[in-house]
């Protein structure tokens, strides 16, 4: 097994009686039926259905986590304070206090089970002050670029490099795809939009596994298909990568045999 202190993550402590369906109400995960040991992927919406903020939830005895990006924390907070009104609930972000880490590679005996995806591994959230004592016994941090090219390999898009916060629709992000909306929870933030592409099958971009020919173009690099653009380079690592593709248009160069590039290296879909 390995771990990884992950120093970009931070942490939202949403609690109180009200914090289940406080929560429940807003984002695309269901909160209600999150159960002790996992970390079940979520998302907080604008009314339109695209992506504000995305987290790991995680049940605390009264509380719910949310293991977010820790550039956004503060402002997670503050959203989600818009929305409290008369809920008993409180909001706090600990991101100073705590520390996230990431264990994979391996059987996993502790910290919550992140549900994206079998391999994924599980989350461990510590006191930042016991952080480093707690790597000593896991055996060693082994970084965020090596955790990075766990995540890469099994397809698990990452917020703010393979999708845009306030551009991308869940679908697009492959939530819908890695446990991160729940359609039959009810209603949340932005909920009839995502909604209306699920079931009418509307997505037209996604994020998708690509293996690299060549050097790995940094994210944000557009990729073409011929004369056309087909999408935009995400995260790599090793000759793997994700990158946000139009299917309609990867489908074309398909079938016209158009190989897809980025600059001098090609991509092929893994």
């Amino acid at each position: 097994m390995k771990a990884a202190k992950l120093s970009d993550r931070g942490l939202v402590r949403v609690s109180g009686p009200d914090a289940r369906g406080f929560l429940q109400g807003l984002v695309t995960g269901n909160v209600q039926t999150l159960e002790p040991g996992e970390a079940r992927w979520a998302a907080l919406l604008s009314p339109q259905g695209k992506i504000l903020f995305d987290f790991l939830m995680s049940a605390a005895d009264d509380a719910v986590l949310l293991d977010v990006k820790a550039e956004q924390a503060a402002d997670l907070v503050k959203r989600l304070t818009m929305y409290k009104l008369r809920a008993q609930v409180e909001v706090a972000n600990e991101t100073e206090k705590s520390t996230v880490i990431a264990l994979y590679g391996g059987p996993v005996a502790e910290g919550a089970r992140d549900s994206r995806h079998p391999d994924m591994g599980a989350r461990l959230i510590v006191a930042a002050a016991s952080a480093d004592a707690t790597l000593l016994t896991l055996g060693g941090d082994d970084g965020l670029a090596d955790y990075a090219a766990h995540r890469i390999a099994l397809g698990v898009p990452e917020g703010g490099v393979d999708f845009a916060y306030g551009d991308a629709f869940p679908a697009e992000a492959d939530m819908d795809l890695f446990n991160g909306v729940d359609f039959k929870k009810g209603c949340f933030v932005g909920q009839e939009v995502v909604a209306r592409m699920h079931y009418r099958a509307t997505v037209r971009t996604r994020v998708t596994k690509v293996l690299l020919e060549g050097v790995a173009p940094p994210p944000g690099e557009t990729i073409t298909a011929g004369d056309k653009a087909a999408g935009t380079m995400g995260s790599s690592a090793g000759g793997v990568g994700l990158a946000l593709l139009r299917l309609d248009r990867v489908e074309e160069a398909t079938q016209a045999g158009l190989p897809l590039k980025s600059g001098e290296t090609v991509l092929r879909l893994a």
